[in-house]
């Protein structure tokens, strides 16, 4: 058992699929190592990363923590980074790993679909849950009493845990055994600082008792009404005892179950101080079992301040300690260098320049929680505004460094006066990369984040993170300031907003994290703007969907609206985009829509749209009231709402009522659109 400086960890259980293959192999044992699954790069950022439970057809599976990730990235001479120096930054201070690097995923395309370079590439994991039930006979037990097949080296859907010697539920031993699928058993133990552990099933069905007759029992989980929460009844049949799981749910049966041991199953460790808070019971495919904490940027160009801090990151990472001993031998410096930094342009100032920043001392840890106290992620978009404020120069004005494409599109006479200015973005990137998770609760409903945020190594300052880069293009358009400002202020005086303010206030205590009590919610309440702007986003990827060529899903929005505040001037924009994790880009059908006379047709059909809904009049007049706390007003899936890949903020803060008038309602934005 080795002691890390953060974690209990042993590392003779380390999961290392390609070594096992190796070790294998020199014991001239075969076995085929095939890969059990695939994921697309943004569902294994947002939906099945490092601690998340990845679902596969006979099984389910745990991605492991980056520590894994190394050592398949140790198989390659040269390591792959995505650069984007201004999320990096931000990155590198909420991990407090000032030189974090942030690495694609491990794969590489193949050339034919049987070649096997590759090969020795993917995202490593272990099963888990590791209790599993047979389907035949209910079983109950641990994943080693159950036989693994995987034996079609292209058919991961075949890779299966099966009951070898199976009889059936009857029990009858005349009866010639069979083999039967083995599933997960569904149930866990989750706490609210991104803990996670099995379910003592042998303890739970004694009333945490060694069983009488049996030093290892024989369990089985009865389970006929899948879907009904925790229906299955667990019984020993070594003593005949029985316990239904129904006893561990609600709040009655938090006083029944154990405390949380601060396991880390992904990292394989547990808290070397253990855990003081309630476990609660919590299953496999539960939708809070894992919240990613993510954070993105569209790439603008680098201002020279961010040029200068990226090269001296990637000279400190290059040298290391060797960075003080070259420091005032600039010709050494070069030598040593070369190969890893290309400084060959730059003079002998600039690079002691850079040289000088590299060395200068880390902020310290009462630096970064100032700054995370007051960072607020809408900084990261603040870049983006203001470069996009600028006009083009010229049609398909390219950044050769960040490949941002625009250019400035001429407003048609039938469009809305409202909006102020139109660009198309031709070609854009869009950098995703991943911090942490939090279970049971998502990141943006606690108040104790940098506690609640789960590690993704076992290592207190990681070295990279894993993030994904998306090629696409889009169309930004601007709202008139003026405009907008005397609209909010009129909007903030309303009984809809006050209906609206009201309702937010009841959902933040009743469903918000416990340690977020003592947040204001009207600090986490979007400001009337945000609302118009949102709502105007959803319309209009509904009706760019009809003639763009994409489907509604493949379009997403990006929202600069925030009222002035110290040191941010106003915003009121929307970018609406399609990007691709896995090609070139994309096709151009979106950025066409951008042409006047297009654009023309799409803004109005949108908003006329937007007047009429199949539910209305309940969908045009909900306004919540006590005791209800939805967070939308004139809002549905009939008329507003969008798929969850397409929305930022999950439909909430959407009102048809902010964009257009509605009968018996004078308020809309763009007031009336027929």
């Amino acid at each position: 058992m080795t002691v890390d400086t953060r974690f209990v960890y042993d590392a003779a259980t380390a999961v290392d699929p390609l070594g096992d293959a190796e070790r294998e192999a020199e014991k001239a044992t075969k076995h085929n190592r095939a890969k059990v699954g695939s994921g697309r790069p943004s569902s294994l950022l947002y939906t099945y990363g490092p601690g998340a439970i990845m679902d596969l057809p006979q099984f389910t599976i745990m991605p492991t923590g980056l520590d894994d990730w190394d050592r398949i990235w140790r198989r390659r001479d040269g390591i792959p980074q995505i650069r984007a120096p201004r999320l990096r930054e931000v990155v590198g201070k909420l991990l407090r790993s000032r030189d974090v690097q942030l690495r694609p995923h491990p794969w590489q395309p193949k050339k034919v679909s049987l070649s096997t370079e590759g090969n020795d590439l993917g995202v490593p994991a272990r099963v888990f849950p590791q209790w599993l039930r047979c389907t035949g006979c209910d079983m109950l037990g641990t994943v080693s009493q159950f036989a693994y097949t995987n034996t079609h080296p292209f058919r991961a859907d075949l890779a299966c845990f099966e009951h070898a010697k199976c009889t059936g539920r009857s029990g009858n031993r005349t009866r010639k055994p069979a083999r039967r699928t083995a599933v997960p058993a569904r149930y866990l133990l989750a706490c609210v600082d991104g803990h996670l552990d099995e379910f003592p099933y042998d303890e739970w069905v004694h009333h945490w008792k060694p069983c009488p007759q049996a030093e290892f029992p024989a369990l089985k989980m009865v389970d006929r009404t899948a879907g009904k929460g925790a229906s299955a009844v667990i019984g020993c049949e070594s003593c005949g005892a029985r316990r239904g799981m129904n006893e561990a749910q609600g709040e009655a049966g938090k006083s029944k179950l154990p405390h949380c041991r601060g396991r880390h199953p992904h990292l394989d460790a547990f808290e070397p101080k253990g855990c003081r808070n309630e476990a609660r019971l919590i299953l496999v495919g539960a939708s809070n079992l894992w919240f990613p904490a993510t954070q993105s940027i569209i790439v603008m160009p680098e201002s020279s301040q961010e040029e200068a801090g990226d090269l001296a990151a990637r000279i400190r990472v290059a040298l290391g300690e060797k960075l003080a001993k070259y420091a005032d031998d600039l010709d050494t410096l070069r030598d040593v260098l070369d190969g890893k930094v290309d400084v060959s342009e730059l003079s002998d100032d600039k690079l002691a320049q850079a040289v000088a920043t590299a060395l200068l001392p880390p902020e310290s840890a009462e630096e970064l929680d100032a700054w995370a106290k007051q960072w607020d992620p809408v900084d990261l978009l603040v870049p983006e505004w203001q470069y996009l404020l600028k006009d083009p120069l010229g049609l398909r004005h390219e950044d050769e460094v960040s490949g941002l494409t625009l250019s400035r599109r001429d407003r048609g006479p039938e469009l809305r006066p409202e909006i102020a200015r139109v660009l198309a973005v031709e070609r854009l990137r869009k950098v995703n990369a991943l911090v942490g998770f939090t279970r049971i609760d998502d990141m943006d409903r606690v108040g104790d984040l940098p506690q609640r945020l789960a590690p993704l190594t076992r290592a207190p300052y990681p070295a990279w993170t894993v993030a994904t880069e998306d090629r696409g293009e889009g169309i930004y358009l601007q709202l008139d300031e003026a405009t907008v400002a005397a609209w909010e202020t009129r909007i903030e005086t309303t009984d809809i907003w006050r209906a609206q303010r009201d309702a937010h206030r009841r959902n933040f205590y009743r469903r918000f994290s416990e340690t977020a009590q003592d947040v204001d919610p009207d600090t986490r309440l979007r400001p009337p703007r945000y609302w118009l702007i949102h709502t105007f986003a959803h319309v209009l990827i509904r009706e760019l969907a009809m003639t763009c060529g994409y489907s509604a899903a493949s379009l997403s929005e990006r929202l600069y609206a925030w009222p002035e505040s110290e040191g941010r001037e106003a915003a009121a924009g929307l970018l609406i985009c399609t990007t691709a994790s896995d090609s070139d880009g994309t096709l151009g059908g979106l950025v066409q829509l951008s042409e006047p006379d297009r654009l023309e047709r799409v803004v109005s059909g949108a908003l006329y749209r937007a007047t009429r809904c199949s539910s209305d009049p309940i969908c045009a007049m909900r306004t919540p009231q006590d005791p209800e706390d939805f967070l939308h007003g004139a809002a549905c899936h009939c008329c507003v709402m969008a798929s969850e890949t397409s929305c930022e903020r999950a439909n909430r803060f959407l009102d048809r009522r902010f964009l257009v008038d509605l009968p018996g309602s004078g308020v809309g934005f763009f007031g009336r659109a027929d």
